[in-house]
Protein backbone atom coordinates (compact mmCIF):
# COMPACT_ATOMS: atom_id res chain seq x y z
CA UNK A 1 0.00 0.00 0.00
CA UNK A 2 2.87 2.40 0.75
CA UNK A 3 5.23 1.52 -2.11
CA UNK A 4 5.81 4.75 -4.02
CA UNK A 5 6.21 5.00 -7.79
CA UNK A 6 9.35 6.68 -9.13
CA UNK A 7 8.18 9.87 -10.96
CA UNK A 8 10.73 9.21 -13.73
CA UNK A 9 8.86 5.98 -14.56
CA UNK A 10 5.68 7.96 -15.26
CA UNK A 11 7.63 10.50 -17.30
CA UNK A 12 8.91 7.67 -19.46
CA UNK A 13 5.55 5.85 -19.76
CA UNK A 14 3.67 9.03 -20.71
CA UNK A 15 6.35 10.32 -23.08
CA UNK A 16 4.52 8.74 -26.03
CA UNK A 17 1.45 10.93 -25.49
CA UNK A 18 1.73 13.95 -27.83
CA UNK A 19 2.10 17.31 -26.01
CA UNK A 20 -0.20 19.48 -28.11
CA UNK A 21 -2.56 21.28 -25.66
CA UNK A 22 -2.08 25.00 -24.86
CA UNK A 23 -3.48 27.37 -22.21
CA UNK A 24 -6.33 28.27 -24.58
CA UNK A 25 -7.22 24.58 -24.96
CA UNK A 26 -7.18 23.99 -21.21
CA UNK A 27 -9.29 27.08 -20.51
CA UNK A 28 -11.84 25.81 -23.04
CA UNK A 29 -11.64 22.29 -21.58
CA UNK A 30 -12.10 23.58 -18.02
CA UNK A 31 -14.89 26.05 -18.77
CA UNK A 32 -16.57 23.53 -21.06
CA UNK A 33 -16.54 20.87 -18.35
CA UNK A 34 -17.42 23.05 -15.34
CA UNK A 35 -20.04 25.21 -17.09
CA UNK A 36 -22.08 22.26 -18.34
CA UNK A 37 -25.59 20.98 -17.69
CA UNK A 38 -25.40 22.33 -14.15
CA UNK A 39 -25.39 26.07 -14.90
CA UNK A 40 -28.73 25.73 -16.70
CA UNK A 41 -30.32 23.66 -13.90
CA UNK A 42 -28.69 23.90 -10.45
CA UNK A 43 -29.05 27.65 -9.67
CA UNK A 44 -32.84 27.44 -9.92
CA UNK A 45 -33.06 24.13 -8.08
CA UNK A 46 -30.82 25.28 -5.21
CA UNK A 47 -32.71 28.58 -4.92
CA UNK A 48 -36.08 26.81 -4.67
CA UNK A 49 -35.00 23.95 -2.40
CA UNK A 50 -32.30 25.41 -0.12
CA UNK A 51 -31.01 28.97 -0.34
CA UNK A 52 -33.57 31.32 -1.91
CA UNK A 53 -31.88 34.46 -3.37
CA UNK A 54 -28.74 33.55 -1.38
CA UNK A 55 -28.03 30.83 -3.98
CA UNK A 56 -25.29 33.20 -5.19
CA UNK A 57 -23.58 32.78 -1.80
CA UNK A 58 -23.79 28.99 -2.15
CA UNK A 59 -22.06 29.37 -5.53
CA UNK A 60 -19.41 31.64 -3.99
CA UNK A 61 -18.62 29.47 -0.96
CA UNK A 62 -18.46 26.31 -3.10
CA UNK A 63 -16.08 28.17 -5.40
CA UNK A 64 -13.84 29.21 -2.50
CA UNK A 65 -13.40 25.58 -1.45
CA UNK A 66 -12.88 24.50 -5.07
CA UNK A 67 -10.37 27.33 -5.49
CA UNK A 68 -8.31 26.20 -2.50
CA UNK A 69 -8.16 22.68 -3.91
CA UNK A 70 -7.42 24.09 -7.38
CA UNK A 71 -4.23 25.70 -6.00
CA UNK A 72 -3.10 22.27 -4.78
CA UNK A 73 -4.02 20.74 -8.15
CA UNK A 74 -2.09 23.44 -9.98
CA UNK A 75 1.12 22.78 -8.04
CA UNK A 76 0.78 19.00 -8.39
CA UNK A 77 0.12 19.24 -12.13
CA UNK A 78 3.04 21.64 -12.67
CA UNK A 79 5.44 19.42 -10.71
CA UNK A 80 4.16 16.09 -12.04
CA UNK A 81 2.47 16.49 -15.44
CA UNK A 82 1.40 12.84 -15.67
CA UNK A 83 -1.77 11.28 -17.07
CA UNK A 84 -4.26 10.26 -14.40
CA UNK A 85 -4.06 13.38 -12.18
CA UNK A 86 -4.67 12.54 -8.49
CA UNK A 87 -4.20 8.80 -9.03
CA UNK A 88 -0.67 9.21 -10.39
CA UNK A 89 0.31 11.99 -7.96
CA UNK A 90 -0.82 10.10 -4.86
CA UNK A 91 1.01 7.02 -6.15
CA UNK A 92 4.21 9.08 -6.10
CA UNK A 93 3.79 10.94 -2.80
CA UNK A 94 1.81 8.50 -0.59
CA UNK A 95 2.06 5.08 -2.24
CA UNK A 96 0.23 2.70 -4.55
CA UNK A 97 -2.64 1.74 -2.23
CA UNK A 98 -3.54 5.34 -1.48
CA UNK A 99 -3.18 6.18 -5.17
CA UNK A 100 -5.64 3.41 -5.98
CA UNK A 101 -8.18 4.80 -3.49
CA UNK A 102 -7.89 8.34 -4.92
CA UNK A 103 -8.02 7.06 -8.50
CA UNK A 104 -10.94 4.74 -7.82
CA UNK A 105 -12.83 7.70 -6.32
CA UNK A 106 -12.21 9.74 -9.47
CA UNK A 107 -13.17 6.82 -11.70
CA UNK A 108 -16.63 6.86 -10.14
CA UNK A 109 -16.84 10.56 -10.93
CA UNK A 110 -15.99 10.08 -14.60
CA UNK A 111 -18.20 7.04 -15.22
CA UNK A 112 -21.15 8.76 -13.57
CA UNK A 113 -20.43 12.31 -14.76
CA UNK A 114 -20.28 11.27 -18.42
CA UNK A 115 -23.61 9.50 -18.01
CA UNK A 116 -25.03 12.43 -15.98
CA UNK A 117 -24.12 15.03 -18.61
CA UNK A 118 -25.42 12.80 -21.41
CA UNK A 119 -28.72 12.38 -19.54
CA UNK A 120 -28.92 16.14 -18.93
CA UNK A 121 -28.22 16.83 -22.60
CA UNK A 122 -30.99 14.41 -23.52
CA UNK A 123 -33.47 16.07 -21.14
CA UNK A 124 -32.72 19.54 -22.52
CA UNK A 125 -32.87 18.28 -26.11
CA UNK A 126 -36.31 16.79 -25.47
CA UNK A 127 -37.40 20.09 -23.90
CA UNK A 128 -36.19 21.91 -27.00
CA UNK A 129 -38.13 19.52 -29.26
CA UNK A 130 -41.25 20.07 -27.14
CA UNK A 131 -41.13 23.81 -27.88
CA UNK A 132 -41.61 22.87 -31.55
CA UNK A 133 -44.41 20.42 -30.74
CA UNK A 134 -42.18 17.38 -31.31
CA UNK A 135 -41.43 14.47 -29.00
CA UNK A 136 -39.47 11.21 -28.82
CA UNK A 137 -41.41 8.02 -27.99
CA UNK A 138 -41.27 7.27 -24.23
CA UNK A 139 -39.53 3.94 -24.84
CA UNK A 140 -36.58 5.75 -26.47
CA UNK A 141 -36.69 8.92 -24.35
CA UNK A 142 -36.28 7.55 -20.82
CA UNK A 143 -33.99 5.07 -19.05
CA UNK A 144 -35.12 1.49 -18.40
CA UNK A 145 -37.98 1.37 -15.89
CA UNK A 146 -38.46 5.16 -15.81
CA UNK A 147 -41.67 6.61 -17.28
CA UNK A 148 -42.17 3.67 -19.64
CA UNK A 149 -38.66 3.89 -21.05
CA UNK A 150 -36.34 1.21 -22.40
CA UNK A 151 -33.28 3.27 -23.31
CA UNK A 152 -32.37 6.97 -23.44
CA UNK A 153 -31.37 6.97 -27.10
CA UNK A 154 -30.27 10.64 -27.16
CA UNK A 155 -27.81 9.99 -24.31
CA UNK A 156 -26.40 7.01 -26.22
CA UNK A 157 -25.95 8.99 -29.44
CA UNK A 158 -24.30 11.90 -27.57
CA UNK A 159 -21.67 9.64 -25.97
CA UNK A 160 -20.96 7.86 -29.26
CA UNK A 161 -20.51 11.16 -31.16
CA UNK A 162 -18.03 12.45 -28.56
CA UNK A 163 -16.15 9.13 -28.57
CA UNK A 164 -15.75 9.35 -32.35
CA UNK A 165 -14.39 12.92 -32.06
CA UNK A 166 -11.88 11.91 -29.37
CA UNK A 167 -10.88 8.75 -31.27
CA UNK A 168 -9.22 10.97 -33.87
CA UNK A 169 -7.01 12.77 -31.34
CA UNK A 170 -6.98 15.52 -28.73
CA UNK A 171 -5.92 18.22 -31.20
CA UNK A 172 -9.09 17.75 -33.25
CA UNK A 173 -11.20 17.40 -30.08
CA UNK A 174 -9.68 20.62 -28.70
CA UNK A 175 -10.69 22.50 -31.86
CA UNK A 176 -14.30 21.32 -31.54
CA UNK A 177 -14.22 22.09 -27.80
CA UNK A 178 -12.93 25.64 -28.31
CA UNK A 179 -15.69 26.53 -30.79
CA UNK A 180 -18.49 25.00 -28.70
CA UNK A 181 -17.29 26.68 -25.49
CA UNK A 182 -17.38 30.11 -27.15
CA UNK A 183 -20.95 29.43 -28.34
CA UNK A 184 -22.03 28.28 -24.89
CA UNK A 185 -20.50 31.27 -23.09
CA UNK A 186 -22.18 33.62 -25.59
CA UNK A 187 -25.52 31.92 -24.84
CA UNK A 188 -25.00 32.40 -21.09
CA UNK A 189 -24.02 36.06 -21.56
CA UNK A 190 -27.11 36.57 -23.75
CA UNK A 191 -29.32 35.18 -20.96
CA UNK A 192 -27.65 37.48 -18.41
CA UNK A 193 -28.13 40.58 -20.59
CA UNK A 194 -31.76 39.76 -21.44
CA UNK A 195 -32.52 38.73 -17.86
CA UNK A 196 -31.19 42.01 -16.44
CA UNK A 197 -34.00 43.82 -18.24
CA UNK A 198 -36.62 41.69 -16.43
CA UNK A 199 -35.30 41.89 -12.85
CA UNK A 200 -37.64 42.87 -10.01
CA UNK A 201 -35.64 44.04 -6.98
CA UNK A 202 -38.32 42.89 -4.51
CA UNK A 203 -37.50 39.27 -5.46
CA UNK A 204 -34.18 39.62 -3.60
CA UNK A 205 -35.92 40.40 -0.28
CA UNK A 206 -35.21 38.75 2.09
CA UNK A 207 -31.86 37.78 0.57
CA UNK A 208 -31.35 35.02 3.16
CA UNK A 209 -34.80 33.55 3.93
CA UNK A 210 -35.63 32.34 7.42
CA UNK A 211 -34.54 28.78 8.16
CA UNK A 212 -36.93 25.83 8.15
CA UNK A 213 -36.63 22.11 7.42
CA UNK A 214 -37.97 20.78 4.11
CA UNK A 215 -40.35 17.84 4.01
CA UNK A 216 -37.44 15.49 3.20
CA UNK A 217 -35.45 16.75 6.21
CA UNK A 218 -33.04 18.92 4.22
CA UNK A 219 -32.40 22.55 5.17
CA UNK A 220 -33.99 25.63 3.61
CA UNK A 221 -33.03 29.19 4.43
CA UNK A 222 -30.53 30.61 6.89
CA UNK A 223 -26.89 29.58 6.86
CA UNK A 224 -27.87 25.92 6.96
CA UNK A 225 -29.77 26.34 3.71
CA UNK A 226 -26.78 28.09 2.12
CA UNK A 227 -24.54 25.22 3.34
CA UNK A 228 -26.92 22.64 1.83
CA UNK A 229 -26.71 24.63 -1.42
CA UNK A 230 -22.90 24.56 -1.30
CA UNK A 231 -22.84 20.76 -1.23
CA UNK A 232 -25.27 20.62 -4.16
CA UNK A 233 -23.56 23.31 -6.26
CA UNK A 234 -20.09 21.89 -5.63
CA UNK A 235 -20.56 19.10 -8.18
CA UNK A 236 -20.50 21.80 -10.86
CA UNK A 237 -16.95 22.87 -9.97
CA UNK A 238 -15.23 19.49 -9.91
CA UNK A 239 -14.56 19.71 -13.64
CA UNK A 240 -11.10 21.24 -13.15
CA UNK A 241 -9.84 17.71 -12.43
CA UNK A 242 -10.46 17.01 -16.12
CA UNK A 243 -7.72 19.52 -16.96
CA UNK A 244 -5.20 17.88 -14.64
CA UNK A 245 -5.97 14.42 -16.04
CA UNK A 246 -4.68 15.60 -19.42
CA UNK A 247 -1.48 17.23 -18.15
CA UNK A 248 0.68 14.63 -19.93
CA UNK A 249 -0.52 16.18 -23.19
CA UNK A 250 0.20 19.80 -22.22
CA UNK A 251 2.75 22.05 -23.89
CA UNK A 252 4.99 23.63 -21.23
CA UNK A 253 2.90 22.17 -18.35
CA UNK A 254 4.56 24.31 -15.66
CA UNK A 255 2.74 27.35 -17.07
CA UNK A 256 -0.22 25.90 -18.93
CA UNK A 257 -1.54 23.74 -16.07
CA UNK A 258 -1.84 26.41 -13.32
CA UNK A 259 -3.24 28.96 -15.79
CA UNK A 260 -5.74 26.48 -17.20
CA UNK A 261 -6.93 25.15 -13.82
CA UNK A 262 -7.23 28.43 -11.94
CA UNK A 263 -8.30 30.53 -14.95
CA UNK A 264 -11.17 28.22 -15.94
CA UNK A 265 -12.45 28.11 -12.35
CA UNK A 266 -12.50 31.94 -12.09
CA UNK A 267 -14.44 32.23 -15.38
CA UNK A 268 -16.89 29.51 -14.32
CA UNK A 269 -17.57 30.99 -10.87
CA UNK A 270 -18.26 34.43 -12.36
CA UNK A 271 -20.78 32.96 -14.80
CA UNK A 272 -22.47 30.82 -12.11
CA UNK A 273 -22.97 33.74 -9.73
CA UNK A 274 -24.26 36.00 -12.51
CA UNK A 275 -26.78 33.40 -13.73
CA UNK A 276 -27.93 32.74 -10.14
CA UNK A 277 -28.49 36.42 -9.34
CA UNK A 278 -30.34 37.06 -12.61
CA UNK A 279 -32.58 34.00 -12.20
CA UNK A 280 -33.79 34.86 -8.68
CA UNK A 281 -34.19 38.51 -9.73
CA UNK A 282 -36.44 37.66 -12.67
CA UNK A 283 -38.91 35.56 -10.65
CA UNK A 284 -39.38 34.76 -6.98
CA UNK A 285 -37.29 31.70 -6.14
CA UNK A 286 -40.41 29.66 -5.28
CA UNK A 287 -41.35 29.63 -8.98
CA UNK A 288 -38.36 27.40 -9.77
CA UNK A 289 -39.53 24.46 -7.63
CA UNK A 290 -39.70 21.37 -9.81
CA UNK A 291 -38.44 23.21 -12.92
CA UNK A 292 -35.73 21.13 -14.67
CA UNK A 293 -34.64 23.93 -17.02
CA UNK A 294 -35.08 27.21 -15.10
CA UNK A 295 -33.11 29.37 -17.56
CA UNK A 296 -35.45 28.54 -20.46
CA UNK A 297 -38.52 28.75 -18.20
CA UNK A 298 -37.56 32.23 -16.94
CA UNK A 299 -37.01 33.55 -20.45
CA UNK A 300 -40.29 32.13 -21.79
CA UNK A 301 -42.33 33.45 -18.85
CA UNK A 302 -40.81 36.91 -19.18
CA UNK A 303 -41.91 37.12 -22.82
CA UNK A 304 -38.62 36.16 -24.51
CA UNK A 305 -39.80 32.98 -26.25
CA UNK A 306 -37.46 33.20 -29.24
CA UNK A 307 -34.45 33.92 -27.03
CA UNK A 308 -35.39 30.94 -24.82
CA UNK A 309 -35.46 28.62 -27.82
CA UNK A 310 -32.16 29.89 -29.25
CA UNK A 311 -30.33 29.85 -25.92
CA UNK A 312 -31.61 26.37 -25.04
CA UNK A 313 -30.56 25.17 -28.49
CA UNK A 314 -27.04 26.53 -28.04
CA UNK A 315 -26.98 25.11 -24.50
CA UNK A 316 -27.72 21.61 -25.79
CA UNK A 317 -24.92 21.89 -28.35
CA UNK A 318 -22.65 23.36 -25.67
CA UNK A 319 -23.22 20.38 -23.39
CA UNK A 320 -21.09 18.37 -25.79
CA UNK A 321 -18.12 20.35 -24.41
CA UNK A 322 -18.62 18.82 -20.97
CA UNK A 323 -18.98 15.35 -22.49
CA UNK A 324 -15.77 15.76 -24.49
CA UNK A 325 -13.90 17.04 -21.43
CA UNK A 326 -15.13 14.29 -19.10
CA UNK A 327 -14.55 11.53 -21.64
CA UNK A 328 -11.05 12.79 -22.45
CA UNK A 329 -10.10 12.92 -18.77
CA UNK A 330 -11.82 9.66 -17.83
CA UNK A 331 -10.10 7.74 -20.62
CA UNK A 332 -6.70 9.10 -19.45
CA UNK A 333 -7.44 7.89 -15.93
CA UNK A 334 -8.41 4.42 -17.17
CA UNK A 335 -5.26 4.41 -19.31
CA UNK A 336 -3.21 5.19 -16.18
CA UNK A 337 -4.70 2.22 -14.34
CA UNK A 338 -3.86 -0.05 -17.28
CA UNK A 339 -0.41 1.52 -17.68
CA UNK A 340 0.39 0.52 -14.09
CA UNK A 341 -1.18 -2.95 -14.27
CA UNK A 342 -3.82 -2.06 -11.67
CA UNK A 343 -6.50 -2.95 -14.23
CA UNK A 344 -5.99 -5.07 -17.40
CA UNK A 345 -2.99 -3.81 -19.41
CA UNK A 346 -5.18 -3.61 -22.51
CA UNK A 347 -6.43 -0.30 -21.06
CA UNK A 348 -2.87 1.06 -20.90
CA UNK A 349 -2.04 0.40 -24.54
CA UNK A 350 -1.69 3.32 -26.97
CA UNK A 351 -2.57 3.21 -30.65
CA UNK A 352 0.51 2.60 -32.80
CA UNK A 353 -0.39 5.34 -35.29
CA UNK A 354 -1.27 8.32 -33.07
CA UNK A 355 -0.16 7.26 -29.58
CA UNK A 356 -3.68 7.68 -28.15
CA UNK A 357 -5.31 5.69 -25.28
CA UNK A 358 -8.25 4.64 -27.43
CA UNK A 359 -8.70 1.24 -25.75
CA UNK A 360 -9.45 3.06 -22.50
CA UNK A 361 -11.73 5.48 -24.39
CA UNK A 362 -13.72 2.57 -25.85
CA UNK A 363 -14.25 0.92 -22.45
CA UNK A 364 -15.23 4.22 -20.82
CA UNK A 365 -17.73 4.92 -23.63
CA UNK A 366 -19.39 1.51 -23.33
CA UNK A 367 -19.77 1.79 -19.54
CA UNK A 368 -21.02 5.39 -19.74
CA UNK A 369 -23.58 4.43 -22.41
CA UNK A 370 -24.85 1.61 -20.16
CA UNK A 371 -25.13 3.90 -17.11
CA UNK A 372 -26.57 6.92 -18.94
CA UNK A 373 -29.03 4.91 -21.00
CA UNK A 374 -30.44 2.85 -18.14
CA UNK A 375 -30.18 4.97 -14.95
CA UNK A 376 -32.29 8.10 -14.33
CA UNK A 377 -30.81 11.61 -14.18
CA UNK A 378 -31.78 12.24 -10.52
CA UNK A 379 -30.07 9.05 -9.35
CA UNK A 380 -26.83 9.96 -11.12
CA UNK A 381 -26.70 13.51 -9.77
CA UNK A 382 -26.52 12.24 -6.17
CA UNK A 383 -23.39 10.19 -6.72
CA UNK A 384 -20.91 12.50 -8.44
CA UNK A 385 -19.45 14.66 -5.68
CA UNK A 386 -18.63 12.14 -2.94
CA UNK A 387 -15.74 10.30 -4.60
CA UNK A 388 -14.24 13.45 -6.04
CA UNK A 389 -14.18 15.19 -2.65
CA UNK A 390 -12.20 12.27 -1.21
CA UNK A 391 -9.65 12.62 -4.02
CA UNK A 392 -9.54 16.38 -3.34
CA UNK A 393 -8.68 15.72 0.31
CA UNK A 394 -5.83 13.41 -0.73
CA UNK A 395 -4.40 16.00 -3.13
CA UNK A 396 -4.62 18.79 -0.53
CA UNK A 397 -2.69 16.74 2.05
CA UNK A 398 -0.33 15.53 -0.68
CA UNK A 399 1.23 19.01 -0.90
CA UNK A 400 2.88 18.33 2.48
CA UNK A 401 4.58 15.25 1.03
CA UNK A 402 5.36 16.88 -2.32
CA UNK A 403 7.03 20.10 -1.14
CA UNK A 404 10.12 18.45 0.54
CA UNK A 405 10.80 16.45 -2.66
CA UNK A 406 10.57 19.37 -5.12
CA UNK A 407 13.96 20.08 -6.64
CA UNK A 408 15.17 16.59 -5.68
CA UNK A 409 13.53 13.58 -7.35
CA UNK A 410 10.52 15.70 -8.45
CA UNK A 411 10.78 18.85 -10.59
CA UNK A 412 10.72 22.19 -8.78
CA UNK A 413 7.64 23.82 -10.39
CA UNK A 414 7.34 27.48 -11.33
CA UNK A 415 3.91 27.61 -9.61
CA UNK A 416 3.52 26.75 -5.92
CA UNK A 417 0.47 26.83 -3.66
CA UNK A 418 0.61 30.16 -1.78
CA UNK A 419 0.60 30.55 2.02
CA UNK A 420 2.12 27.12 2.64
CA UNK A 421 1.63 25.34 5.05
CA UNK A 422 -1.74 26.96 5.95
CA UNK A 423 -3.58 26.78 2.61
CA UNK A 424 -3.28 23.00 2.04
CA UNK A 425 -4.86 22.42 5.46
CA UNK A 426 -7.68 24.86 4.67
CA UNK A 427 -8.28 23.08 1.34
CA UNK A 428 -8.51 19.72 3.13
CA UNK A 429 -10.91 21.06 5.78
CA UNK A 430 -13.04 22.79 3.14
CA UNK A 431 -13.41 19.60 1.09
CA UNK A 432 -14.23 17.64 4.27
CA UNK A 433 -16.91 20.16 5.29
CA UNK A 434 -18.55 19.98 1.84
CA UNK A 435 -18.38 16.15 1.97
CA UNK A 436 -20.14 16.13 5.35
CA UNK A 437 -22.93 18.22 3.80
CA UNK A 438 -23.76 15.57 1.18
CA UNK A 439 -26.91 13.52 1.71
CA UNK A 440 -26.75 10.11 3.38
CA UNK A 441 -27.57 8.21 0.18
CA UNK A 442 -24.56 9.68 -1.64
CA UNK A 443 -22.28 8.65 1.23
CA UNK A 444 -23.72 5.12 1.33
CA UNK A 445 -23.30 4.60 -2.42
CA UNK A 446 -19.75 5.96 -2.31
CA UNK A 447 -19.01 3.55 0.57
CA UNK A 448 -20.23 0.62 -1.54
CA UNK A 449 -18.08 1.82 -4.45
CA UNK A 450 -15.00 1.89 -2.19
CA UNK A 451 -15.64 -1.63 -0.91
CA UNK A 452 -15.82 -2.86 -4.52
CA UNK A 453 -12.62 -0.94 -5.28
CA UNK A 454 -10.70 -2.48 -2.38
CA UNK A 455 -11.82 -5.98 -3.41
CA UNK A 456 -10.54 -5.37 -6.96
CA UNK A 457 -7.28 -3.89 -5.62
CA UNK A 458 -6.45 -6.84 -3.37
CA UNK A 459 -7.78 -9.49 -5.78
CA UNK A 460 -6.24 -8.10 -8.99
CA UNK A 461 -4.30 -4.85 -8.62
CA UNK A 462 -1.74 -5.99 -6.04
CA UNK A 463 -0.91 -9.10 -8.06
CA UNK A 464 -0.54 -7.39 -11.42
CA UNK A 465 0.84 -4.02 -10.37
CA UNK A 466 3.86 -2.92 -12.42
CA UNK A 467 5.35 -1.43 -9.24
CA UNK A 468 5.26 -4.81 -7.50
CA UNK A 469 6.95 -6.49 -10.47
CA UNK A 470 10.13 -4.41 -9.98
Amino acid sequence: MTQKEDPSVYEDKDSHLPRVLTVKDFLALGVGTIVSTTIFTLPGIVAAEHAGPAVALSCLFAAIVAGLVAFAYAEMAAAMPFAGSAYSWINVVFGEGFGWIAGWALLAEYFIAVAFVASGLSANFRGLLASFGLSIPAALANPLGSKGGLVDIVAVIAVVVCAVILWHGVRQAARVENVLVVLKVLAILAFIVIGLSAIHVQNYVPFVPKYHANADGSAFGGWRGIYAGVSTIFLAYIGFDSIAANSAEAKNPEKTMPRGIIGSLIIAVTLFMAVSLVLVGMFHYTHYAGIAEPVGWALRHSGHTVAATVIEGVAVIGMFTALIGMMMAGSRLLYSFGRDGMLPRYLGQLTSKDGLPNHALLVLSVIAVAIGAFFPFEFLSELISAGTLIAFMFVSLGIYRLRPREGRDIADPAFKMPFYPVLPALAFVGALVVFMGLDVQAKVYSGIWFVVGLIIYFAYGVRHSALNQH
